[in-house]
């Protein structure tokens, strides 16, 4: 027995103190509860082992994740500032700069559900029900164009959902497959006879260059004709039918509109955001604001004739994904007549 045990023994007893037998342990604590570890005991397989009963639904999702997840990511789960993205990003993986979201990089449905009961919302963890959980949950698989709206998460269902890079990730067998490169010790001086760049970094460009031009080089440059542009007469502004505008209606689409707002934006000064501006939509052929990287389905429906109109853009912002499949655009669509109505008001408000 060491010193330090010894002593406390002996300062107890002399106050008249007892203490429990140790038996090879420092008599600190006590067996956790059943009911204590049944409390931590909150993680979930990929199988779904560890599910409470629960469900929800994408919709009613959509309405728990605007009110405890959208100040962070976005109402339609696209992140904020540097919050994360949570949807879109698919097809990215094999780019200079990925977009890792749920639909796109995560290989299991368990990985979110055990996230979001277990850490969020953010400052309030473990504050949500399990059906508030299943709710968001399907509201990000919706915003990932992975279910559709009526979709309903529940324990029973869970396992029905596989997502798009399950079959992205391996075992990792470096142990065993590149024990053949390890060495005793490590080269610490003179390892090579000379150093080569063979990479670039990703996506910071901070390799040096191997080459800097030579004044000669930049000489004939300057000295090589500069072929003059082509002159092309700019396209006719299309002509947009006045239209009186009822303000009652303006203002109730300026509300609705803050859904919106997250993307795109209006008004003087507007500039392109996730989404493209929206001054000047109405007569304007799909796809052909300036600046903005429109997806390939959006710039083929403008080659093809799509204008902007009340009817085309009610149609759009009742489901946009059905109104255009692949669409970037992650917004589920507006549920209310009036309020898509709203929205066109307000929007032509800025014609």
């Amino acid at each position: 027995m060491s010193k330090f045990p010894k002593v406390i023994a002996a300062v107890a007893l002399s106050a008249g103190l007892t203490l429990p037998a140790y038996a090879g342990t420092y008599g600190l604590g006590r067996p956790a509860l059943p009911e204590e570890i049944a409390a931590w005991n909150i993680d979930v397989s990929p199988d779904g082992t560890g599910l409470p009963v629960g469900s929800g639904d994408a919709l009613t999702g959509e309405e728990v994740f605007a009110e405890k997840c959208a100040v962070c990511h976005g109402d339609f789960a696209e992140g904020v500032d540097n919050w994360p993205k949570l949807a879109g990003g698919q097809g990215t993986l094999d780019h200079e700069d990925p977009l890792k979201t749920v639909g796109s990089y995560w290989p299991y449905l368990s990985t979110t559900w055990d996230y979001v009961n277990r850490s969020m919302p953010f400052g309030a963890a473990q504050t949500l029900e399990p059906d508030e959980v299943y709710a968001i949950v399907a509201y990000i698989l919706y915003s990932n164009d992975l279910v559709d709206e009526d979709f309903v998460l529940s324990n029973e269902t869970f396992a029905d959902v596989t997502l798009p890079n399950a079959e992205g990730f391996f075992v990792d067998d470096r142990l065993q497959s590149e024990a053949h490169f390890w060495k005793p010790e490590p080269c610490m001086a003179d390892c090579k006879d000379s150093v080569e760049i063979t990479m670039r970094a990703r996506v910071l460009d901070v390799t040096p260059e191997e080459t800097v031009a030579t004044e000669a080089v930049v000489k004939e440059a300057a000295a090589e004709p500069v072929a003059a542009e082509p002159v092309v007469e700019a396209a006719a502004e299309p002509v947009v039918e006045a239209v009186a505008l009822d303000p009652e209606l303006v203002a109730k689409g300026a509300k609705v509109f803050k859904k919106c707002k997250a993307c795109h934006k209006v008004g003087e000064g507007a500039k392109n955001s996730t989404g493209p501006i929206l001054n000047g939509i109405f007569g304007a052929t799909a796809g052909m604001v300036e600046g903005f990287k429109y997806s390939k389905p959006m710039l083929a429906a403008g080659e093809d004739g799509l204008v902007w109109d009340e009817e085309a853009l009610a149609a759009f912002l009742t489901k946009p994904r059905k109104f255009m499949k692949g669409t970037k655009m992650s917004f589920a669509g507006l549920r209310k007549e009036r309020d898509i109505e709203a929205v066109v008001s307000y929007l032509r408000s800025f014609d």
